[in-house]
């Protein structure tokens, strides 16, 4: 009975945030999806990529969550342009919660001068959201025995299925070692409720950026005899939307053809409603690169008093980069600024 009882109030929990406090899902390895991050990403190689994310939060109980995140970019030099296509998949929560989102951006290059690139860009985007209501758990269902096998007096007029279009811009400024981006997404803070009493969905504010550092190797500075490349990147991310809000803070190390990563998420500054601290992981990442094919695993070990008793969160990565047009041609990125983002974006 007490775990029918728990299963009703997780689910009671997950309705109210549906529909008054949604929130996107995040990628610990946020620079591994770039265009998820900030649309004036696509096409920042200054070649194609392809792409593939995909994240497992809190395994162990029945109110996990799930994403999967596909992408596919590519630059155009002739047109100082660079357009990506986008869809993410997140399903949450014992109810089985599904969004599906299909964006597409564009980007476009100003060489401010030989030291400082800028890129602005725009995200269009249509999601859908639908809602299985047969699988929730209503009181009327419930006795001293836990379920009585009736249906549910509740009536929800067919409700469970919504969807609408939406808008995003991003920014991103670069030198030899340093970037920083910003995002707005949710500009038109969509309506995004099954029962049609109004939820609007909050902007998403993001800013992050870091800082490439290059090791000295005692044939060139960042860089082996192979060419291979040696560097430590501190990097951070920075969220806000509506009343949430955090901060992934920590560095990659690039040891090419091996990568790792290590984090800290949380605002320990700052003290979240009712007890307890706001800290919610460590996060440890591995790497792999192997000509125009990267992968990364990660793992956030959970730090807040959900516990470790959850699972934490499982999150592998997939890069694939291609060139288009003349072979011959050098890529941008040899030709001009190279944007300094770890080797594993």
């Amino acid at each position: 009975m007490l775990r029918k009882v728990l299963v009703f109030f997780l689910v009671s929990t997950l309705l109210i945030s549906v529909d008054s406090y949604g929130q996107d899902p995040q990628f610990s390895q946020y620079y591994a999806a770039p265009l998820y991050l900030n649309p004036a990403l696509a096409g920042v190689n200054q070649i194609g990529r392809a792409g593939v994310n995909y994240r497992n939060q809190w395994p162990s109980i029945d109110a996990s969550f799930e994403t999967f995140s596909a992408y596919v970019d590519n630059n155009f030099d002739e047109k100082n342009s660079s357009v990506g296509l986008l869809i993410t998949s997140d399903r949450e929560g014992i109810a089985g919660l599904t969004s599906t989102e299909i964006a597409l951006q564009y980007a476009y290059q100003v060489n401010v001068n030989y030291k400082w690139t800028f890129r602005p860009a725009i995200q269009a985007s249509y999601t859908l959201r639908d809602l299985n209501f047969n699988r929730l758990t209503f009181g009327d269902q419930l006795d001293n025995n836990g379920l009585n096998g009736n249906p549910t007096a509740e009536q929800f007029d067919g409700a469970g299925k919504v969807s609408y279009f939406d808008m995003g811009l991003g920014g991103l400024v670069y030198s030899e070692r340093i970037w920083f981006g910003a995002a707005m997404h949710h500009i038109r803070e969509p309506d995004q409720s099954f029962l049609g009493d109004g939820s609007p969905l909050p902007r998403k504010l993001s800013f992050h950026g870091g800082y490439k550092i290059p090791i000295q190797t005692g044939y060139k500075r960042g860089e082996t005899a192979k060419g291979m490349e040696r560097s430590i990147s501190p990097t951070f991310n920075y969220r806000s939307q509506g009343e949430f809000d955090q901060l992934d803070l920590g560095m990659y190390f690039t040891l090419q053809p091996v990568i790792f990563g290590l984090w800290y998420r949380g605002i320990p500054i700052k003290t979240p409603e009712g007890s307890g601290t706001n800290s919610e992981s460590l996060i440890f990442m591995f790497g792999v690169t192997q000509k125009s094919l990267t992968f990364g695993y990660s793992f956030d070990y959970t730090l807040s008093s959900l516990g470790i008793n959850t699972g934490g969160a499982h999150e592998v990565s997939i890069i694939y980069t291609f060139r288009l047009g003349d072979p011959r041609k050098p890529s941008r990125d040899v030709r001009e600024l190279k944007c300094p983002v770890p080797v594993i974006f």
